[in-house]
């Protein structure tokens, strides 16, 4: 005789005798709905004025900052920010310092990680604890000899100052990184390597033939993450792309604030924010469903 389904559920603060009663019902009701515009208005409202404030004249910004268009939606702001301001320049300079950033970063944190975690040398557990060490520097510890190396590289002494490599390879090592996908990769099932070395397959197949397949969402998550930072990093480029034709937006719209007019500003800004949301946007199933597997990881 087959056993019937034990349904297993979670008591919550409020019982399923309690939630069928109308007065506690309406009352969740309605505090779930005021939670959730109070977290609407404080998430969405910035990007919602920056985008209205975009599309408005300097006028209407600076007499009436949360006025709906009193003079009318001024669309030319775009072109003219993309135009007037170098917004194409600057949007050129970040999309190649997030593609180079992007890419060796990906490359040294997935080759580190297969070696720490799949290929195990006899050093691997010393690697892998000066990898976490790295985690407990601050910043502003290392900036000032990170910037030495970049004007006089050893062994090559070459100055990387006001080129891209100057950004690129110090976001490249990202210990973060490293250790997410070491972890990661240690949950991939052993059996599948072996016998993928059993049948011929040497390390580098293995990597690109089994371990990367597999690895596709924390990938997408590491990707993604590299992305953002890239995007938003403002103190290394300052400091390492003084010329303004390599600046990337990040470091452009603090210095345009002084001489272009507000509304092209904040037509430029908004350019500066929106892409960003709209790559999260696009991708988040898979951002989500790889950060539910990296956070099963580390508990």
């Amino acid at each position: 005789m087959r056993r019937p389904r034990t349904r297993i559920e979670e008591r919550g603060i409020v019982s399923r005798l309690d939630r069928r009663r109308p007065a506690v019902r309406w009352t969740m009701r309605i505090s779930s709905a005021v939670v959730l515009t109070v977290l609407v208005l404080v998430s969405g409202g910035p990007l919602l004025w920056l985008a209205k404030s975009a599309v408005s004249t300097t006028q209407d910004i600076l007499r009436d900052p949360f006025g709906w268009w009193p003079s009318g939606i001024a669309w030319e702001n775009l072109s003219r920010a993309w135009t007037t301001i170098h917004i194409d320049l600057y949007l050129m300079n970040t999309v190649w310092v997030m593609l180079g950033s992007w890419f060796l970063s990906l490359l040294v944190a997935l080759t580190g990680a297969y070696v720490i975690s799949v290929l195990r040398p006899w050093y691997a557990g010393i690697l892998s604890g000066a990898v976490l060490a790295t985690l407990f520097i601050p910043g502003a510890v290392s900036l000032v000899a990170l910037y030495l190396t970049v004007l006089d590289v050893p062994l090559l002494h070459v100055n990387l100052l006001n080129t891209f490599w100057a950004v690129w390879l110090p976001h490249s090592a990202n210990a973060f990184n490293v250790l997410v996908l070491k972890r990661f990769f240690d949950s991939l099932p052993r059996e599948v390597m072996e016998a993928a070395e059993i049948d011929g397959a040497g390390p580098f197949r293995v990597f690109l033939m089994i371990v990367l397949p597999m690895s596709r969402p924390i990938i997408g998550v590491v990707s993604l993450l590299t992305v953002i930072f890239a995007w938003k990093d403002f103190l290394w480029p300052l400091l390492v792309l003084p010329r303004a034709e390599k600046q990337p937006l990040s470091v452009a719209l603090p210095r345009l604030e002084e001489i272009a007019e507000t509304s092209l500003l904040m037509a430029g800004m908004f350019i500066a924010v929106v892409i960003p949301v709209v790559l999260f946007v696009v991708f988040q199933k898979q951002f989500l469903h790889g950060a539910g597997q990296a956070g099963a990881l580390k508990g």
